[in-house]
């Protein structure tokens, strides 16, 4: 493997600053901030704006569509299998 090829993977906090989660992992991501992790090292950190604790999806609060109320609505707008438009 050569190493002048591929990009330094080093151990990174990643901080999701609306939720007050932070983790620790290896990326090839930089930042000149650092924070003092648990284990008293010190860690470049890299701010972001949603991961799993505050995404929608994962924390359950996820808006749910109204599908069949919009198939009900397309249906009275254009009308319920009717064939519109083709001669017959």
């Amino acid at each position: 493997m050569q190493q002048e090829t591929h990009p330094d993977y080093h151990p990174v906090v990643f901080r999701d600053r609306a939720a007050g989660y932070a983790f620790l992992t290896r990326s090839t991501a930089t930042s000149e901030r650092t924070i003092e992790w648990d284990d008293g090292e010190t860690y470049p950190v890299v701010d972001v704006e949603i991961s799993s604790e505050s995404h929608p999806f994962y924390t359950g609060k996820a808006r749910t569509v109204d599908t069949e109320g919009r198939i009900a609505a397309f249906e009275r707008r254009y009308g319920e299998g009717e064939n519109k438009g083709d001669g017959g």
